[in-house]
């Protein structure tokens, strides 16, 4: 029960890592954001945004509150991790866990709170921007006054005591911190705080000038006491922010999801190897961001079994044994193999077969595996590898597979000015290729699964 305990912990530990790394990436910058300010110096100007500027404003705002959903659902599994350490006591074995828990919390507030401020400082002494940010965006389910609400918490004087309390302690702590650069899961985080560093020292320069006391001088001498208390602030803050935004309630208070396992146990025999599965959550706050109803991917890579009879290997299954695996899935914790239990915790999906040879689906399963463990790709430029979404992922796998005259192939489309595929991009163009067929489907119409 320990031994499968810690396994959990390592992957809650794991995948919240990968998250916060991915997301490091696509944060907007200021020295990249250079045609956004031009923009926003002409829109000042002239008293309103051109249809073309309007729209790279809006591009770098809905990043920003993607990235930002995607952080704050980050800290929501450190909670939860947190709730469990907590039943361990105060046993200093699992003070390493802790430290790892607070660099990933403390690492996704510092990020908030920086790009929150980017956004603030882009429309500051701009009143053309803020009511721009301010305007209710219907294509990706933005409400009005979105920009004052992270305005309002940004400026919070309790919120930046809380994070300077975070400061403190991540600064009394250092040497600690600093050890666990060794774990291959922190050293990238740790590198990331570095980074952080020369914000967190503006950030505690200008509250202190406003003579904020605090008192924390007790976590020297009682760490995991002061760790506990640092956590509830640090999370507290985070939650805070989660209750100023949030996806508008699409279905009752504890209602769960309309895949449930009666529906997988009907659909699991009919899935094959290489299957493309479109999915929806149909409260998910990434939602908001995406166009159409469809939103998601992932490719199935069948069972233990069938990917023997296929000659396909599994380069790494992670903390998941062989026989756990059955998806190959890009989600905001990276690409990595995933039970069909997680995949389809789902509301609805749509199940796309490729019309190909037994030997072109091995090859295609076989060059997409060799893309798990990479981070998830938040700016959607599949020009690039390093990083991938979750379409680019199927993209990868397929395009090209065949023979030369009749290989599968995706047209990359623009998409907020960056080439890439949408969910529902890949469903019509893998239809209309005559490459893939749909097979079955559930929660479209009605909460039944329809074979075709």
């Amino acid at each position: 029960m320990m031994k499968e305990n810690g396994r959990h912990i390592s992957s809650v530990i794991e995948r919240a890592a990968m998250s916060v790394r991915s997301v490091a990436a696509a944060m907007p910058v200021r020295d990249q954001m250079r045609q956004e300010l031009v923009d926003a110096e002409a829109a000042q100007a002239r008293g309103y945004f051109l249809p073309d500027e309007d729209e790279r404003l809006r591009d770098v705002f809905v990043r920003y509150l993607s990235l930002r959903a995607t952080l704050l659902e980050v800290v929501g599994s450190i909670q939860e991790l947190i709730d469990q350490l907590d039943e361990a006591g105060e046993r200093e074995e699992v003070w390493d866990d802790r430290l790892r828990a607070f660099i990933i919390g403390f690492l996704a507030a510092a990020m908030l709170m920086r790009a929150a401020s980017f956004v603030v400082d882009l429309a500051a002494g701009r009143s053309v921007v803020r009511k721009k940010l301010d305007e209710a965006e219907p294509r990706f389910g933005i409400p009005a006054k979105s920009f004052t609400a992270v305005y309002k918490n940004l400026g919070s004087y309790r919120s930046m005591l809380r994070f300077l309390s975070a400061l403190r302690f991540y600064e009394l702590h250092a040497e600690d911190i600093a050890a666990l650069g060794r774990d291959q899961h922190m050293k990238g985080l740790i590198e990331l705080l570095d980074e952080e560093s020369k914000y967190f020292q503006n950030s505690k320069q200008a509250y202190l000038r406003r003579k904020l006391h605090y008192r924390l001088h007790s976590f020297k001498r009682r760490h995991v006491s002061g760790y506990k208390k640092v956590m509830f602030q640090l999370l507290k803050l985070s939650g805070r922010v989660v209750s100023e935004m949030r996806q508008p309630f699409v279905k009752a208070h504890g209602q769960g999801k309309r895949v449930t396992v009666d529906v997988l146990a009907e659909i699991k025999p009919l899935l094959r190897a290489g299957d493309v599965l479109i999915t929806r959550h149909d409260d998910a706050m990434s939602n908001l961001f995406l166009p159409g109803y469809w939103p998601h991917a992932a490719l199935y890579i069948g069972d233990a079994q069938e990917r023997s009879e296929l000659g396909v290997q599994l380069s790494g299954a992670g903390p998941l044994r062989a026989e756990e695996c059955h998806f190959l899935e890009a989600k905001k914790d990276g690409v990595l193999l995933r039970r069909i239990e997680e995949t389809l915790n789902v509301d609805a999906f749509m199940v796309l077969r490729p019309m190909l040879e037994q030997e072109q689906r091995a090859q295609a399963l076989s060059r997409g595996l060799t893309h798990e463990g990479k981070l998830y790709d938040f700016m959607f430029d599949f020009r690039v590898a390093d990083r991938l979404a979750c379409t680019e992922v199927i993209y990868r796998t397929y395009h090209g597979i065949g023979e030369l005259d009749q290989a599968v192939s995706f047209e990359l489309r623009r998409h907020s000015g960056r080439p890439c595929i949408s969910a529902e991009d890949l469903i019509e163009q893998a239809i209309g290729s005559g490459h893939f067929e749909k097979v079955a489907d559930f929660g479209v119409e009605e909460d039944v699964v329809r074979i075709f």
